[in-house]
């Protein structure tokens, strides 16, 4: 983690130092953006969540430290003249681990009967759409995410939903006058679609889905300042909202976080965030470490 830490703050101090001239694409390509026809859009996103505590039934308590690593590869290409429309797909896949293993356990990519687990989890056609030509810098992002797991928990332990997902991201950006700061806002929905986790007696179903039946709300807003086009220093809130309607389940959780991100080429850009879950109902209160390249073409 040192190491990390050390590389952002070098890349801070460099591009402090450096003139802005053109605007990069970590100005030019928010999420809230499309691109032009032809264009090509991939991101290679990395999310590391680990806790130790939890919130259950109204109580917060100490548990056994448990880890969930997704990388995911988005690509995106531009369909339209009009930058009116986009298309791509999503692939997730996870690793976790359990039963007190050390948050980098989940980069020995092992099954390992009630201590780890890996696998693909989901693959998400995808279509993004400016809906109003008044509003270019608003988007919505429609996915649908396919399953391929078989079960959600198995031997080795949880893998990830086991749901049909229909994924609703609304983007909205505005970029303050002189191009050093930006707010970005993001409403995201969530669709759980499958069979419930138990049955109409109580006993547990394997073939269903934790969440399944239900729908998640989840707004987040980030402010970013640019010392120079291709640098940027962010902080972040978000919120998720998981509202049960035949499943008998729900959770909500809060997280706040800070982030960098540096433009290394024209095409390419890296960025860093972390983040901490400071309140939460039936979920778990830890921490999450995000790394992610984008490159555009």
């Amino acid at each position: 983690m040192k190491k990390t830490f050390l590389f952002i703050l070098a890349i801070t101090v460099t591009s402090v130092l450096c003139t802005a001239q053109e605007k990069s694409n970590i100005q030019s390509y928010t999420p809230s953006k499309l691109l032009e026809k032809g264009k090509v859009d991939i991101k290679w996103f990395n999310n590391l969540y680990t806790q130790t505590r939890a919130e259950g039934s109204g109580t917060t308590a100490s548990v056994p430290r448990s880890n969930f690593f997704t990388t995911s590869l988005e690509v995106f290409t531009g369909v339209s003249k009009n930058k009116k429309f986009n298309a791509g797909v999503v692939v997730e896949f996870r690793s976790n681990s359990f039963a007190g293993k050390s948050p980098t356990s989940v980069f020995s990519f092992k099954n390992e009967t009630g201590k780890s687990r890996v696998g693909l989890s989901h693959i998400a056609p995808s279509l993004k759409i400016t809906p109003f030509n008044s509003v270019p810098i608003f988007s919505i992002q429609s996915s649908v995410f396919i399953p391929v797991l078989s079960k959600e928990s198995n031997q080795n332990g949880y893998l990830a939903n086991k749901s049909v997902i229909w994924q609703n991201r609304f983007f909205y950006d505005y970029s303050f006058k002189g191009n050093k700061f930006q707010i970005f806002s993001e409403l995201g929905t969530r669709l759980f679609f499958g069979q419930k986790s138990k049955n109409e007696d109580g006993t547990f179903n394997a073939n269903g889905g934790f969440a399944n039946n239900s729908i998640e709300l989840a707004p987040g807003v980030f402010f970013s300042y640019f010392p120079s086009s291709k640098f940027t220093a962010l902080v972040f809130v978000q919120h998720a909202q998981l509202i049960e309607i035949s499943n008998k389940f729900s959770q909500n959780y809060s997280a706040i976080g800070l982030g960098v991100k540096y433009q290394l080429s024209k095409t390419l850009n890296i960025e860093t965030l972390y983040s901490k879950f400071v309140r939460g109902n039936d979920s778990g209160l830890g921490q999450s470490f995000n790394l992610g390249l984008r490159a555009i073409f």
